[in-house]
């Protein structure tokens, strides 16, 4: 009898990636996915603990299990990602119910130990972080599928430790994968059918800068957009502080790159961006934003930003607003800052009331709101470009693709033009994507 799997994921695109592998590792020993937790003899949770109340959803969503595993107790249920590396034992120790916990450096063991639970010999603890050679041996591979866009992981960890952030701290350190490897991988990609590629990590700006011998990220961005068959280019996530000029230029000169860049500021004062160990300074930031429009003059930008950080005044915050409003961001994610235990920020002094906090966030969220707004109304009427990734699920019948700037547009058309570019006529214009029509000079 076939066995199943349920699997939730949360947080980042680092996550999605994980999860690929580990629906992967269990097909080898048997499950196939199921979208209902009620059909699942496992269910598994690929967590996320950038924020406080990222990880408390997660204890929330495992007491939607209960009820299940005391109507079938040999319902194996399973946490992994970046909750679990942090929690570990003490997860096990909390959730009676919860069977196995395998962290971030562990998902190739996930097999051992869903085999060791279905065998009831013993509740399962991975959580150990790995040594360099073995993790450079455990980078995820690309599976086959008929997928347009694909996310392609260039390295992994963190060495920045900002002073709010846990990711150091649940991810490890950071390594870089070798390129010729990346490369190999992106062309069979490609000759699979796959038109756009995203590299992903924590900070792709610093990929090959500890490896000995090894190119830079500008370099890597070069020889794939060399790859002959691959349309688009996108990376994520892109550390300011290391963001050189030969990155910028590529904005200028690569033809496959997409013009949209997540540059996060987190904020706009040069007291709170010491505070958190950024690395550098507002006038650094807006230089290089300035680069990148002069590379690229129709780029759009997209940031994060955290309100409420630990001594953050009025005057703090109101530099934030000025640089949002300078910088004229497509988007913005806004973040109440979220104290996260073990980070250095967590020992700060916290003088600021929720009632400021929530008061400084709308403000900030009404500015980014109009900025973005005036942005995407601009495209209206316009003809752009959009790879078409698949049908889409506002209406049968319909399409869905990404221009350059990765807004979603959905639009009527066949289905042969999948994995196809063109052009779109923009009739409508929403909060989070646009509805259009197929232009007539399409051939």
């Amino acid at each position: 009898m076939q066995k199943t799997v349920f699997l939730e994921t949360f947080g980042c695109q680092m996550n999605v990636v994980d999860s690929e592998r580990i629906v992967a590792l269990l097909d080898q020993i048997g499950y196939a996915r199921v979208d209902q937790p009620d059909l699942a003899d496992l269910v598994l949770l690929n967590t996320c603990s950038v924020r406080d109340k990222a990880e408390r959803r997660v204890y929330g969503h495992l007491g939607r299990f209960k009820p299940i595993k005391d109507r079938r107790p040999e319902l194996i249920i399973g946490v992994g990602g970046c909750v679990a590396q942090q929690e570990g034992e003490r997860m096990l120790e909390k959730i009676p119910y919860l069977d196995l916990v395998f962290g971030t450096h562990n998902i190739h063991r996930l097999p051992e130990l869903v085999q060791q639970a279905e065998q009831q010999a013993g509740r399962g603890n991975a959580t150990d972080f790995l040594d360099r050679e073995t993790r450079l041996n455990l980078f995820p591979q690309r599976t086959v599928g008929d997928s347009v866009t694909r996310f392609v992981t260039v390295m992994q960890g963190c060495d920045n430790f900002c002073s709010y952030c846990i990711v150091p701290y649940v991810r490890g350190r950071e390594i870089s994968r070798p390129s010729g490897e990346l490369l190999a991988e992106i062309r069979d990609l490609v000759a699979q059918g796959v038109r756009e590629i995203t590299l992903l990590g924590q900070n792709v700006n610093s990929y090959g800068l500890k490896e000995e011998g090894e190119i830079s990220f500008a370099e890597l961005l070069r020889r794939i957009d060399e790859v002959e068959g691959l349309e688009r280019l996108r990376f994520a996530t892109s550390h300011p502080k290391d963001m050189s000029d030969q990155l910028i230029d590529c904005f200028g000169t690569l033809h496959k790159l997409c013009h949209h860049i997540h540059l996060p500021v987190q904020c706009g004062s040069d007291r709170i961006l010491e505070a958190m160990n950024r690395g550098y300074r507002r006038d650094d930031y807006l230089r290089k934003v300035e680069r990148l429009k002069k590379a690229c003059p129709d780029i759009r930008l997209t940031t994060d930003v955290i309100v409420g950080f630990p001594g953050e005044s009025e005057e703090d915050f109101a530099a934030t607003l000025d640089l949002v409003a300078r910088v004229g961001y497509a988007d913005a994610f806004t973040f109440l800052y979220s104290r996260r235990t073990g980070t250095a920020a967590a020992e700060f002094a916290d003088e600021l009331t929720a009632e400021v906090k929530q008061q400084r966030f709308d403000r900030l969220l009404e500015l980014q709101q109009k900025n973005g707004a005036a942005i995407w109304n601009s495209d209206l009427g316009r003809e752009l470009e959009v790879l078409v990734e698949g049908a889409s699920k506002q209406g049968e019948g319909q399409l869905f693709g990404r221009t350059t700037w990765n807004r979603i547009v959905n639009f009527s058309g066949p289905p042969e033009l999948i994995g196809k570019l063109v052009k779109v006529r923009i009739t409508r214009v929403f909060r989070n994507s646009n509805l259009g029509e197929l232009s007539a000079a399409n051939p």
